[in-house]
């Protein structure tokens, strides 16, 4: 991965189509809004490289989404989709916000600083997914079935009752990327608190108490 400059906000740009990712990258680049893009790939490349956490991930959900988690890269995640139903898939799937692909850069732009502030971001064609539960799974499977791996090793240190700060100590990454996989997997399990995940986990045999 390149270092961004000090001012700069880091962007994974995550895409299974090459010529996606390059018009994506140039549209953010005309847009001069200080994004730079510091990884760039495939899902399964980009989640295998070695590198420190953007700020955060926009992902091209391509012309069709059936299945499958959101990017795991340690940062919110920006879905583009086609439609609705790619939408309540992507929204299952882990992604914080939620724009159609033919999305104005304007938009874009001012969607991923949203994104990368810990907001939630709807575009107003999608306001119906943004009522849809967020524990559904893309696939109709149990929402805990959706936690990515890493997702899965953060529930296992909240059940030793570690904190924020601890968990991002143990996986060496920082409290903010840890408090982000927290809140994913308290999403993915339908609690508010974090004491309830670990009860709700240990019904559902994800953890042992």
């Amino acid at each position: 991965m390149l270092d961004a400059p000090p001012s700069s906000q880091r962007l994974a740009l995550v895409s299974e189509d090459p010529l996606a990712r390059g018009a994506l990258a140039r549209t953010l680049s005309d847009q001069g809004e200080g994004w730079t893009v510091t990884a760039s790939g495939t899902q399964v490349e980009l989640e295998t490289a070695r590198g420190g956490p953007p700020d955060v991930v926009l992902w091209d959900t391509g012309l069709r989404l059936t299945e499958g988690a959101a990017p795991d890269l340690g940062a919110p995640v920006l879905a583009l989709v086609t439609d609705e139903a790619a939408g309540e898939l992507a929204l299952g799937a882990g992604a914080r916000g939620l724009l159609f692909r033919d999305v104005a850069p304007g938009m874009l732009v001012a969607a991923l600083h949203a994104v990368a502030r810990g907001l939630t971001v709807f575009e107003p064609g999608l306001s119906q997914v943004r009522a849809a539960p967020r524990s559904t799974a893309p696939t109709g499977a149990p929402a805990h079935d959706t936690l990515t791996p890493r997702e899965r090793e953060v529930l296992g240190l909240l059940a030793e009752g570690l904190s924020n700060k601890a968990i991002a100590d143990r996986l060496a990454i920082s409290e903010h990327t840890a408090k982000f996989h927290v809140n994913a997997v308290l999403a993915k399990l339908g609690v508010q608190r974090r004491t309830e995940a670990v009860v709700r986990a240990a019904r559902l045999g994800l953890v042992t108490l």
